[in-house]
C-alpha cells in the first residue's frame, strides 16, 4: 500500500533520515529521492527512484549515463527532476576525475588506469589522452590529442611531441579508451603505438606504456609484452 514520504515515521524520511543519522546511512535510492523531491500519485520519490535503479541493475555507473529524455520516459520524472538527476552525476564523475589527479606519480600500469578511468572510462566514443612526465615518472601534463567515434580516432604525431617539448617532458605514456569494453589491441592501435615510439626514440622522449581503458579495466602493452 502506497504511504506519502509525509506520513513515514521521521527517522525513515530521507531528509531528515540525513540529518539525524549522516549521508552514509542512506540508500542510493534515498539519496536520489532527495534530488528529485516528490514522486507521484501511486509511489513515494523512494518507490519511483528504486524503479529507476532497478531498471539499470542498481549501478550507479549506468544510472549517470541515462539522458533526460531516457529518465523522462519514467512516469513521475518530468524535465527538471530529470536535470536534476543528470547535473548530481555529473557532479559526482568530476569529483572522482579530480581526485584521480592527486596520484601524480605513475608507478604502474594500474595507477594509469586510475587516473584515466574516470576521465574516458565510460565514454560513448573514443578519446586519445597523452601523459607527459618528467624524470621522477610525475605526470607533468595531461592532454587529450584526439576525439573519434565509436570504433577509433586519428592521432596527429607532431601535436603530441609538440606538447612535450612544450612541457619539458622526458616520458610519456599513451592512453585511449575502448567504448566496447574489448580489452585488446587492434592493428592500429600497434601501428601508431609504434610510430609514436619511433618519434619518441629521436626526440629523447621516451614511450613507456600505451595503456588501453573501459569501463571496467585495462590492457597495458608494457604489462602483455607487446611494447
Amino acid at each position: 500500500m502506497y504511504t506519502p514520504i509525509n506520513q513515514w515515521a521521521e527517522d525513515d524520511r530521507p531528509r531528515e533520515k540525513l540529518l539525524l543519522k549522516g549521508k552514509v546511512a542512506l540508500s542510493d535510492s534515498e539519496l536520489l529521492a532527495i534530488l528529485i523531491g516528490s514522486g507521484s500519485r501511486n509511489e513515494s520519490a523512494v518507490q519511483l527512484c528504486q524503479r529507476i535503479l532497478k531498471s539499470v541493475d542498481n549501478n550507479l555507473n549506468q544510472l549517470g549515463k541515462l539522458t533526460v529524455a531516457q529518465l523522462t520516459s519514467f512516469k513521475g520524472i518530468g524535465e527538471a527532476k530529470a536535470i536534476s538527476i543528470v547535473a548530481a552525476l555529473e557532479l559526482g564523475r568530476r569529483r572522482r576525475a579530480e581526485e584521480s589527479t592527486q596520484l601524480k606519480q605513475i608507478t604502474s600500469s594500474k595507477s594509469v588506469f586510475e587516473m584515466m578511468q574516470p576521465i574516458i572510462g565510460e565514454l560513448p566514443h573514443e578519446e586519445f589522452w597523452v601523459l607527459y612526465l618528467n624524470n621522477s615518472n610525475k605526470v607533468i601534463q595531461k592532454t587529450q590529442v584526439s576525439r573519434g567515434g565509436l570504433t577509433g580516432t586519428l592521432v596527429d604525431i607532431r601535436l603530441v611531441f609538440k606538447t612535450a617539448i612544450e612541457h619539458h617532458a622526458v616520458a610519456a605514456i599513451l592512453c585511449h579508451n575502448h567504448p566496447s569494453g574489448k580489452l585488446q589491441a587492434s592493428e592500429p592501435d600497434k601501428q601508431i603505438t609504434q610510430k609514436l615510439k619511433t618519434a619518441g626514440a629521436t626526440l629523447d622522449v621516451q614511450i613507456l606504456d600505451h595503456v588501453i581503458v573501459t569501463e571496467q579495466g585495462y590492457f597495458s602493452f608494457q604489462d602483455e609484452g607487446i611494447f
